[in-house]
């Protein structure tokens, strides 16, 4: 075994199931490993490196303001973090921002801004409101998010849960207007479900979801973790409906692919109940993180990643539906946000990305049935067609071994 992944597997705890390959750099779209070996990333860590490795504008702005100014905690005003949000509130069209860390702290905030706003200004009684949220879902490891996800693992082991969740099927308009109560004080819910499998839920229901909420004085708050910030072609997923969520949640790409950053968006109305000493982040808006930050946002438009995001994941998904495999059971996705689905009964899709990676392509599987493709947003036509030939590759030869028994 190659003695960095022994150290790693003896130290680290094993909460990952990782692909065996030691990553030491990273330029653009590719990474390479501790033998040299060249590969494309189709992951995006997730969705966090959209801006492409080691961008040269963000790298330069870290190095910049490490140098000047990098932690300083929300106890004082810095220079940094106004502008930040004041961009960010811009391009969404939010009106207030609060700054957090990892995903999972910003949804957190969402869901503690969604009850007080319930409590103070829909005047729901004393620990009575509900956040509906879906089937599939996935917003976080914390205890309190993985309460209500319908993934037995990720419950295994954790309860007692948080109370106050109401579960439906993703994608059901119907049931969403049944569980809506006047104990509601949101919807919970992302715009294309990721760590599902790259599930699209059917057309008009986000623009449904949000008119329900209208109707009924509830938050529609958007996960946009993974599927914002170009992700999908557009800025936000939410804008393939026009709808305008109440809450929005960033990160990942928020980060430009060097620093945890997310934050929790909303209106006025909804953010106002919030006071001094009611919620809080060391590292919350530090000046180091607002300035990559500013500048992943500030690169996001200018260099019209989220227009090329459209262009070359609509190009990406033509090629592949160009590839016919017995082993494909669906291909889903918008922007560079795509899944291929396989047939469970033909091929695990862990295989195929171990059989991907070695022929220079790193992707990871979920649930063992989707792999998924997301590459950095600067990937060019010519690294699509070299990745879609071993994608085909890949799949003719694990057909051929499937046809053979």
């Amino acid at each position: 075994m190659n003695n960095t992944i022994e150290l790693e597997n003896r130290y680290c705890a094993h909460n990952y199931h990782p692909l065996p390959v030691v990553l030491v750099r990273g330029e653009g779209v590719h990474v390479w490993d501790d033998a040299g070996n060249k590969y494309l990333d189709m992951m995006s860590a997730y969705s966090a490196v959209s801006h492409g490795h080691a961008h040269p504008r963000l790298v330069k702005s870290l190095q910049q303001q490490a140098a000047q100014l990098a932690i300083t905690s929300r106890a004082f005003y810095t220079d940094k973090l106004g502008p930040f949000l004041k961009r960010a509130c811009e391009l969404t069209g939010m009106q207030m921002a609060l700054p957090m860390n990892t995903g999972a702290e910003a949804v957190e905030t969402a869901i503690k801004a969604a009850r007080k706003w319930g409590y103070k200004v829909k005047n729901i009684p004393a620990n009575k409101a509900e956040i509906i949220v879906c089937n599939g879902n996935f917003h976080g490891r914390t205890t309190t998010i993985v309460g209500f996800s319908s993934e037995a693992q990720y419950q295994h082991g954790y309860g007692p849960f948080t109370p106050g969740f109401k579960l439906i099927p993703y994608g059901d308009a119907a049931a969403l207007e049944q569980a809506i109560s006047p104990n509601t004080a949101a919807f919970l819910v992302e715009p294309i479900q990721g760590e599902a499998g790259i599930v699209v839920p059917p057309a008009g229901f986000l623009k449904k979801a949000w008119e329900l909420c209208r109707k009924n004085h509830a938050l529609l708050i958007c996960d946009e973790i993974q599927t914002g910030l170009g992700r999908t072609g557009k800025l936000l997923a939410c804008e393939h409906e026009q709808v305008k969520p109440d809450g929005l949640i960033l990160g990942k790409a928020l980060g430009g692919g060097l620093l945890p950053v997310s934050m929790f968006l909303a209106s006025r109305d909804v953010m106002n109940v919030f006071t001094p000493g009611d919620h809080g982040s060391t590292f919350g808006g530090n000046p180091l993180a607002a300035t990559v930050g500013l500048e992943a946002l500030n690169v996001l438009i200018e260099e019209k990643l989220v227009e090329r995001s459209a262009e070359m994941g609509a190009y990406l998904l033509d090629k592949l539906h160009s590839i016919h495999s017995p082993l494909i059971k669906s291909l889903r996705g918008k922007g560079l946000f795509i899944g291929i689905e396989i047939d469970r009964h033909k091929a695990s899709a862990r295989e195929i990305c171990e059989r991907l990676m070695a022929r220079g392509i790193l992707s990871k599987e979920t649930h063992e049935t989707v792999v998924r493709l997301a590459p950095p947003l600067v990937i060019t036509r010519e690294q699509i067609d070299w990745a879609v030939e071993r994608i085909d590759l890949v799949l003719k030869e694990m057909g051929k071994r499937t046809a053979t028994g």
